[in-house]
């Protein structure tokens, strides 16, 4: 899969996100029409996985996690910019959501948790901040950040 293909999906996907509060609607929003059991998420879920196999996503490795901003925030993107990690059994780096942050969590280990959090959307809202943790297994997480504002902290 080349990257533009997978760009044009997180389009279609931030156009709906245009303008909408990170909140808890959001998050039930993201759950009830892209959740696990919709096309939208398998098709991300298999891009995402896709990607991470052929080197071009989560291309960097630091600390057990491997990561990747794959696209920087633009105008075609909705403001977003789009990062997927790959976790296992492993907390990353604390960090806070000055405009809050929409994650995807797409577990590869059956009953993998990201932040407590099983298979789906996860809305942290503005002025949120956490260390991401993924337990119980691997998981795949796209974050998407407006105007990919992320502030990690000093340890």
């Amino acid at each position: 899969m080349p990257p533009a293909e997978f760009r044009e999906q997180i389009t279609q996907l931030t156009a709906q996100l245009a303008g909408r509060p990170l909140d808890a609607e959001l998050d039930a929003w993201l759950n009830a029409e892209h959740g696990v059991d919709s096309s939208t998420y398998c098709q991300l879920k298999q891009s995402c996985m896709t990607g991470a196999a052929e080197g071009w996503m989560c291309d960097r490795a630091g600390g057990g996690i491997r990561y990747g901003r794959i696209f920087k925030q633009a105008d075609d993107l909705h403001g977003f910019s789009v990062d997927v990690v790959d976790m296992k059994d492993i907390a990353g780096p604390h960090h806070a959501h000055p405009l809050g942050e929409i994650d995807l969590i797409m577990p590869i280990d059956e009953g993998a948790q990201f932040d407590g959090s099983p298979a789906g959307w996860l809305v942290c809202p503005p002025g949120s901040a956490h260390q991401p943790t993924v337990s119980s297994g691997r998981a795949l997480v796209l974050y998407l950040l407006p105007q990919g504002s992320i502030e990690f902290s000093r340890q």
